[in-house]
Formats: structure tokens, C-alpha cells, sequence
């Protein structure tokens, strides 16, 4: 395996053309990380539980179709599939509406982590909605523990959304904070920067834990990634992501992708022209995912990703 996602599939319900009317994607962060680097030629896993209903049976036909190997025994399992009503205000700003069936917290525990699974992949990449209830919290710091003492690289995407899943937002920004020893590379937007003490905090977090922090915004400003004493800048393709979800895990899956394909087997790999690559293919896949309208059936390939760089190019 190239790449494990470890942690929580959702159903997302998207504006449709008419007032009322929504377009039923897949969706949730590592799930679609994990499918952005299939859709890039590379083997991807995901370890995660769906319900056995109709959405969970969509959500796990999504990943297989897409080419992402389940790695759970019993992904299948009773009253566990989330789901997310996405409605747009008049200026096109996105707001979001959770609905869990009972028990929806139980989605992954410790016991669905198997340590040859997880270990056995260059980049073992996670999301912040597992770390808002126990004991999933607790299964997935156990697979990035795994992952660090195999000597892996862990991923990590800061979603505060779920992660204030009780409303609880020092609870949530220890969270953030208590996982950063196991991380080398975290992603995280840049309101959610300004959630856990703004991107100069978060400068000085990079340089302190001797991770790559990207802020990731796919609009005009770009991406930012803090590596050791640099920043490294990518201008925006001026695509505001307010009509769809997913964007920024194509973003950050081509990222991971660019970085496997380089290579890239620890952080002592990293440089500066890899990380610039890296964010320049990450920043194409998550604009073009935005021009397609929707969320894991239109992370790109990448195919389309080398397209658009070679006319950006020419």
C-alpha cells in the first residue's frame, strides 16, 4: 500500500439546481484522500465503518468502485452512517447540518485497526472528525502510534467542523495539539488556523514539532506550506469552493500523491522544490474537483492533473 485512510465516511447532501433538491456524494476527509490517490494510479486503503442501510451500502460501493481497498473485516455495521446537508446562503457561503443515527459514535474502534494493515503503508493519513468521540479518538491515535514506531509518515486534516462535534472547543484544540508529536504532515484551512491561534502559532508549532504544516485555502490566496525556517507559497486558481464538498481532499490527495511519486519515504526526503511541486499538483487537483461540482466522482486523475499543468506550463 502507498497510502491507509484511517476514519469516517459521510453522505453528502448537495445543493442541487432546484430550491430543495439535493444531490446525494460521498464524502469525509480520509475516505476521499484515500480515493484522490487511487484516482492517481497509486494503492490506497481506507479503515473505516459505514451502516448497513442504503447510504452506508453507497458509501462502501464508492470507495471499491473507485479502487480503494476496504481494510476493515466488518466495515458493514449497524446504525453508523453520518450524514451532511450542505446549503449555500445568497453570497454562496456554505453551511452545514450533521445528522448521525443513534450510536453514530461507535463508528471505529481500536479492535477494527489492524497493525499489519496500517504499517504495511508508506503514509498513513487521518482526520480530525475521528478524534471528536471515544472511542474512535482512541482508534485512531492508535493507528498513527502504530504508524510512527513502523517509522511511516502519518498525515493528518484538521476538520474543526467535526471536530466541535459537542461544542466543546478547547476540548477540540486539545485534540489538535496532543496529536502533533505523531505527525509529519498536517493540514489544516486557514479559518481553522484562526481556531487554534492563527497561522504564526502555527509557524512556530511546524518549526517546534518538526512537521510540514499546509495551509490550504483554493481560493485566490493560494496554499502555504511551513517547513522548518521557510514558507513555501503557491498562488490560487481562483476557485472559491462554495458549491461543493471535497475540494480540499483532492487538494490534499494530489499532494500525498505528488509527494509518493517523488519518493518521498520520510521527512528527511523533503525539499524545497518537492514540497513546491507537491502544493502546484495538489493546488490543479483540488481547482479542477471544483469545476466538476462535486465531491469523490470528480476527484481527478492524474491525468487531468498533468493536462491542465502542461498548458499552465506552455
Amino acid at each position: 500500500m502507498d497510502i491507509i485512510c484511517v476514519g469516517e465516511m459521510l453522505i453528502d447532501f448537495l445543493p442541487g439546481e432546484e430550491s430543495g433538491v439535493y444531490i446525494r456524494k460521498a464524502g469525509g476527509a480520509p475516505a476521499n484522500a484515500a480515493i484522490a490517490v487511487a484516482r492517481n494510479g497509486l494503492k490506497a486503503g481506507f479503515c473505516g465503518c459505514v451502516g448497513d442501510d442504503d447510504f452506508g451500502r453507497f458509501l462502501f460501493d464508492t470507495l471499491k468502485e473507485n479502487g480503494v481497498a476496504v481494510l476493515c473485516p466488518d466495515m458493514i455495521k449497524e446504525a453508523v452512517t453520518t450524514m451532511a446537508f450542505v446549503t449555500l446562503n445568497s453570497e454562496g457561503e456554505r453551511s452545514f447540518t450533521f445528522a448521525r443515527k443513534p450510536g453514530a459514535d461507535m463508528f471505529l474502534t481500536k479492535e477494527h485497526i489492524d497493525k499489519a494493515n496500517v504499517t504495511q503503508a508508506r503514509i498513513v493519513h487521518a482526520g480530525s472528525c475521528s478524534l471528536s468521540k471515544d472511542p474512535a479518538a482512541e482508534a485512531t491515535v492508535y493507528a498513527m502510534e502504530q504508524a510512527k514506531k513502523a517509522g511511516k509518515l502519518v498525515s493528518f486534516d484538521v476538520n474543526y467542523r467535526n471536530l466541535l462535534w459537542d461544542d466543546d472547543r478547547q476540548a477540540a484544540k486539545t485534540a489538535v495539539q496532543n496529536i502533533l508529536p505523531l505527525v509529519d504532515f498536517l493540514k489544516i484551512s486557514e479559518e481553522e488556523c484562526d481556531f487554534i491561534g492563527g497561522e504564526e502559532n502555527i509557524f512556530k508549532t511546524a518549526r517546534e514539532n518538526g512537521i510540514s504544516v499546509v495551509v490550504e485555502t483554493l481560493g485566490s490566496k493560494g496554499a502555504r506550506c511551513y517547513w522548518k525556517d521557510s514558507v513555501i507559497s503557491i498562488s490560487g486558481m481562483k476557485a472559491q469552493c462554495v458549491d461543493t464538498t471535497g475540494a480540499g481532499d483532492a487538494f490534499w490527495g494530489g499532494f500525498l500523491a505528488c509527494l509518493l511519486k517523488s519518493g518521498v519515504e520520510s521527512p528527511e526526503d523533503l525539499s524545497l522544490d518537492t514540497i513546491n511541486k507537491a502544493l502546484q499538483y495538489g493546488n490543479i487537483a483540488g481547482w479542477l474537483c471544483v469545476q466538476k461540482k462535486g465531491a469523490i466522482e470528480s476527484l481527478p486523475t492524474s491525468e487531468e492533473i498533468e493536462s491542465i499543468k502542461n498548458k499552465l506550463m506552455s
